[in-house]
């Protein structure tokens, strides 16, 4: 797995609750799922594939074909017997519950490696997320355009969430400034955060952050990868 696959996975599980509610009664392990089932969705889309059985969907997904169709149940009944699944109708329904139908408008705060790396993901636009804000305090970083977007100072943050609207704001700053920026968020009544700081935020209940540390991901696959060395060691003796 790369650190792309890392990102993008991380991305899957953090954008999830940021999609305008999925329905209630769906459990929080079918919503984890249902981004991964509509990204595999896209790229068949993509390929020009009308329809894809339950059995190959459940595979490329790293599921079995039961928990599919169970995952799939709480949305309603769209796949055909013998047939499978139309993926343009089902990317539809997906998309409307991980709102991908929708347009979010999103700001970056922080715009470093990680914050730049963000702000150039096409993948957001695919996914009903649109970047309308780009914010850093560094003055060298400051007017500097990325997809037509001027890198805006710190201090027009307020100007920048009250001009956009915007309903999601990620956190891509150093540590020690990301609990300074969350709390001029909040007090301009954003409550949904991405945060990609390698802190835990305090926020106000009713304001939702979603936490992404990719360096604990890499860290839990680099205890597994130990692990299957470690068994295969003991395998060869």
């Amino acid at each position: 797995m790369t650190a792309a696959d890392i990102l993008r996975q991380a991305q899957d599980r953090a954008f999830r609750d940021f999609g305008g509610g999925p329905s209630k009664g769906i459990p929080d392990a079918t919503i984890a799922r249902l981004p991964v089932y509509l990204r595999i969705l896209n790229q068949l889309a993509d390929t020009g594939i009308d329809t894809v059985r339950s059995g190959a969907l459940a595979e490329a997904a790293g599921v079995n074909p039961a928990q599919l169709r169970k995952d799939l149940s709480y949305l309603g009944s769209y796949g055909r017997r013998g047939v499978g699944y139309d993926v343009g109708y089902l990317r539809l329904q997906i998309g409307r519950q991980v709102g991908s139908t929708y347009d979010w408008p999103v700001i970056i705060v922080g715009l470093g490696n990680l914050g730049t790396a963000l702000a150039n993901y096409s993948g957001f636009y695919s996914r009903g997320f649109r970047v309308v804000g780009l914010i850093d305090p560094a003055p060298d970083l400051v007017g500097r355009m990325i997809h037509g977007l001027a890198i805006r100072d710190l201090a027009d943050l307020e100007d920048v969430v009250a001009s956009t609207a915007a309903a999601i704001a990620v956190i891509a700053t150093p540590a020690d400034a990301a609990q300074a920026v969350a709390d001029r968020l909040v007090d301009l009544g954003v409550t949904s955060i991405l945060n990609f700081a390698p802190t835990v935020l305090a926020v106000p209940e009713g304001v939702n952050v979603r936490k992404v540390d990719l360096g604990q991901e890499l860290q839990i696959l680099a205890f597994h990868e130990q692990r299957a060395r470690a068994d295969e060691r003991r395998a060869a003796r």
